[in-house]
C-alpha cells in the first residue's frame, strides 16, 4: 500500500520562499547583483519563486540561470544556460528543491567553482539530513529526519504546490 503524507502545502511553501528570500537579501545587502542558479527542474522553479520575492524587496540586480545535471550520473557533462565567465566575481545562490545525499549539489558546486566568485551560498526547500557529501546548506525551508527508504517529492503547480513523503 502506497501512503502519501503531505509535509508542505502551498501556504507553507509561500512562507518558506519569502523567508529564504529575506535571508538571501540580508546576506547580499551590500552587493550590486545576485545570481540565482536553479537545478533543473524543481530547483529552477523554486529559484523563479525566490527571484520574484527578491525583486520585491531588494534594489540590487537579480539574475536567474538554470543548471542541468544528470542526477543518476552526476559525472556526465553539466549544462549551465550562461557562460561560466558571466559569473566571475559575482554572488551566487545555488538552489534545489530537496537535499538528499548532497551528491547533486556538490557536483554543481564543483562545476561552478571553476570561476572565481565573490560569494557562494546554497538553498533548498527541504533538507532530508541524509548527507553523504560535505555540502553545507545556507538557507533551508525545513529539515526532515526521514528513513532512507522514504521518498520526498515536491510538486509545483498553479496555487497548488505541495511536498509529500511516500
Amino acid at each position: 500500500m502506497n501512503l502519501k503524507h503531505k509535509i508542505l502545502d502551498q501556504d507553507r511553501i509561500d512562507k518558506i520562499v519569502k523567508r529564504i528570500s529575506f535571508q538571501i537579501h540580508e546576506k547580499n545587502i551590500n552587493n550590486k547583483e545576485v545570481i540565482l542558479i536553479g537545478v533543473l527542474k524543481n530547483g529552477f522553479i523554486l529559484s523563479e519563486l525566490i527571484e520574484k520575492e527578491l525583486k520585491k524587496i531588494s534594489k540590487y540586480k537579480v539574475q536567474l540561470f538554470s543548471i542541468k545535471i544528470n542526477k543518476k550520473k552526476p559525472l556526465n557533462p553539466i549544462e549551465l544556460n550562461c557562460d561560466l565567465i558571466e559569473l566571475k566575481d559575482k554572488s551566487i545562490v545555488l538552489i534545489d528543491d530537496v537535499l538528499n545525499s548532497g551528491r547533486t549539489l556538490i557536483h554543481c558546486v564543483k562545476y561552478l567553482l571553476d570561476v572565481p566568485l565573490s560569494n557562494f551560498n546554497t538553498a533548498v526547500l527541504i533538507d532530508r539530513n541524509h548527507k553523504k557529501f560535505p555540502i553545507k546548506i545556507d538557507f533551508k525551508g525545513i529539515s526532515l529526519s526521514t528513513s532512507i527508504k522514504e521518498n520526498v517529492t515536491v510538486v509545483f503547480g498553479n496555487k497548488n504546490s505541495h511536498a509529500f513523503i511516500d
